[in-house]
């Protein structure tokens, strides 16, 4: 769907501007339910604006859920929550079509994936059947339900949640869905100070209550809008290119990034330059979001695992060694 530039002829500069007031006002809401993480915050405003969908993985109770929530709700947007279950069926996300005696015909009941934001909590608790029905709204934004296809929502956005450490009755998550959440992040243990802090806060009542909406779905689609429209110069994404290529030829990884991770690196780091309040990408950009964009999707060689090397070892490897053009730069 294309959605016309929002600034008019007030030029680039001042739609860039509009959109970081935008993003402000909904980090600022986040930030007073989510203490301390002002970087997966960052990340997942990235995501929003580049119309991707994130995976937050980390040990029960660090605010995943939290994280997801409160995004959904300050943004304004409908959210919807589906707590992911062994038997939980396809039907449950998509929708169903039920029959209406009095019309005697077949009517669809929308599932929870119609919804602007879609919280999966422990995403790989569901049978991979019941994740599989997701690959099609994620990837194409659209249902296909009984042999007719639905478009769902824009901006549409999965959040889902992963805890890694408790593997009894998970089902770990293909490649071919990892692939399609657009970038990672790890919450990690608050600090002291912010721990405290969430105390004082959030020890009496729950911090969602107060989370006032401070934008709606109109003014993210022109957000979204503005930063599809940041340049990025041929150098830039030649430099991008480099890197995921490199991904697929390293020694320690047997499946390297697909092309869908290129076009997802792009676009999350023009999300990058609009928070900063530019109107071009930096390859300093794509260096800060290469490993939560690509370290999920890099399975590792048998030999790299036996050794404990990361993905993210790997990344960090790569942004050393290739080069970044001088005219990028400039």
């Amino acid at each position: 769907m294309s959605i016309p530039l929002p600034w008019g002829a007030r030029g680039a500069e001042e739609g860039i501007a509009d959109v970081r007031d935008v993003l402000g006002r909904i980090r600022g809401a986040v930030e007073t339910v989510v203490e301390g993480k002002d970087d997966v915050v960052r990340t997942a405003l990235v995501v929003l604006l580049a119309e991707g969908h994130l995976l937050v993985e980390d040990v029960p109770g660090v605010g995943k859920t939290m994280l997801a929530k409160a995004l959904a709700r300050a943004t304004g947007v409908t959210v919807r929550r589906v707590q992911f279950t062994p038997d939980l069926l396809p039907s449950d996300l998509t929708g169903v079509s039920v029959y209406d005696a009095e019309s005697r015909r077949f009517e669809f009941q929308p599932g929870p994936v119609f919804a602007h934001v879609v919280v999966g909590d422990e995403i790989n608790r569901a049978s991979p059947k019941t994740q599989s029905a997701l690959l099609e709204c994620m990837g194409e934004r659209q249902v296909t339900v009984d042999g007719t296809t639905h478009t769902l929502a824009r901006p549409f956005m999965v959040v889902a949640t992963q805890n890694p450490a408790e593997m009894e009755g998970t089902y770990p998550l293909p490649e071919a869905q990892r692939d399609r959440f657009m970038a990672r992040v790890s919450m990690g243990y608050p600090s002291m100070a912010s721990e405290l802090a969430m105390l004082g806060s959030h020890g009496a009542r729950d911090p969602l209550t107060d989370l006032e909406p401070v934008s709606d779905p109109g003014e993210l689609r022109r957000a979204i809008a503005v930063t599809a429209s940041v340049h990025a110069a041929p150098a830039v994404q030649q430099y991008l290119l480099d890197l995921v290529t490199a991904t697929r030829t390293h020694p320690a990884v047997s499946l390297g990034a697909s092309p869908r991770a290129s076009l997802h690196l792009l676009r999350a780091s023009r999300a990058v330059a609009v928070l900063d309040g530019r109107d071009h990408v930096l390859p300093d950009d794509v260096q800060s979001l290469a490993v939560p964009v690509l370290a999920h999707r890099l399975v590792l060689s048998p030999e790299a695992s036996a050794v404990r090397r990361t993905a993210e070892d790997v990344l960090v490897d790569l942004l050393q060694r290739v080069p970044v053009p001088s005219a990028a730069r400039a």
